[in-house]
């Protein structure tokens, strides 16, 4: 028996019972296939018309002034849907928001509303244009498979309450990317300034009544111990967290039969694989067997900051070539810059709330994306 074709999405605003019709893409609207200017006529004059071939012109699902061509090919208006069509990423999206681009082999350019934006943006996160590019060479998407490809239509009114609602989320969304990299600058300026430049003895920024020369230090100065981690995976149950990359990198904990042999001030060091030398803080539970745990002598906080402040000269200078380690010596080499012990406390701290406000947007950011993922899959056929 014939699967029964789905006439509505599962999820609706009130009022609205039709049945959504099925169109093929190119008779519902126009539809252009790029075609690229020659070469020579490339520029890097602003003045000429901007060029859209691929990937690297799209930014933010936004056109990104890249390149230029005095060669007028084919052309997409402003507010065109633009679609990768061939090479990886196949089948995102994006929208001009110039008065018009010439589009090269790479996109296409759909006359489209919003809510068939985010019914293309749904069927590119569902897979749907894989089974036209299996087997390919490279990946593409003829004009011909594009054209003939199935959407699905309800009346103007539901079509621009839902493109609304995504269009509202969509914003939503930017704003708080925009905010976690606004944040993420602001940090990256006051580890500049709340730390001593290089060969320099004080920071150029510091809190009130301190005065005092910071002291050149090795890391195994500023520890009381180290020791490298044991547990491994399959040594499942208990109810001690297991200290490993997914946990850390902010997977869900494992839970080990093992005692836990880090707390939350001791600053975690990955010691072997490809990402050897990353730096973690605030963990507590079982150390996994890649990694190695230091107990500060002082301000836990404070030691993080200043070694991930450092994390691409530990990825640098501080590993083994070909299969990545730490260096068995890193605590005699690696030097270190330290204040008095209230000082360490007063940026330790300061940092600590910065990082938890940032985490916190960058959850709020998850959320609203795992929420944009399930309302496409939802309110769409």
């Amino acid at each position: 028996m014939a699967k029964e074709e789905k006439k509505a999405p599962k999820l609706r605003f009130n009022g609205y019972t039709n049945d959504w019709e099925r169109k093929k893409l190119g008779i519902y609207v126009p539809i252009t296939m790029g075609q690229s200017p020659n070469s020579k006529n490339y520029t890097n004059n602003p003045r000429d018309n901007i060029l859209v071939q691929g990937n690297a012109d799209l930014y933010n699902n936004r056109v990104l002034k890249r390149t230029f061509t005095t060669e007028v090919t084919k052309i997409a208006d402003r507010n065109d849907i633009l679609i990768i069509s061939v090479r990886a990423p196949v089948g995102d999206i994006a929208r001009n928001q110039y008065e018009s681009v010439v589009i090269g082999r790479g996109i296409a350019s759909i006359k489209g509303n919003d809510f068939l934006y985010y019914q293309l943006e749904k069927m590119n996160n569902s897979g749907f244009w894989k089974k036209y590019i299996a087997g390919s060479t490279f990946e593409s998407i003829t004009g011909k498979d594009l054209k003939s490809s199935d959407i699905y239509i309800s009346n103007h009114k539901e079509e621009k309450s839902i493109g609304d609602i995504f269009q509202t989320l969509t914003k939503t969304i930017q704003l708080h990317e925009r905010k976690c990299e606004e944040l993420a600058l602001i940090k990256k300026a006051l580890l500049q300034k709340l730390f001593p430049k290089k060969d320099e003895v004080r920071p150029e920024v510091r809190y009130k009544n301190f005065s005092d020369v910071w002291e050149q230090r090795k890391l195994g100065e500023v520890i009381i111990s180290e020791h490298k981690g044991k547990v491994k995976s399959i040594m499942k149950g208990g109810n001690t967290n297991y200290l490993e990359t997914n946990y850390l990198n902010g997977g869900t904990a494992q839970k080990v039969d093992a005692l836990a042999d880090v707390s939350k001030d001791d600053v975690l060091i990955l010691w072997d694989g490809s990402k050897a030398g990353t730096i973690y803080h605030g963990f507590e539970g079982a150390l996994g067997s890649t990694l190695k745990a230091y107990v500060p002598k002082y301000s836990g906080d404070f030691l993080y900051q200043i070694l991930k402040k450092n994390q691409d000269k530990i990825y640098q200078s501080y590993r083994t070539p070909n299969i990545p380690h730490v260096i068995k010596n890193f605590t005699e080499k690696f030097n270190v810059s330290i204040p008095t012990i209230i000082e360490q406390q007063e940026i330790g701290d300061f940092f600590k709330q910065l990082d938890s406000l940032i985490t916190l947007h960058q959850r709020k950011l998850e959320k609203l994306k795992q929420l944009k993922k399930f309302l496409l899959q939802n309110m769409f056929i």
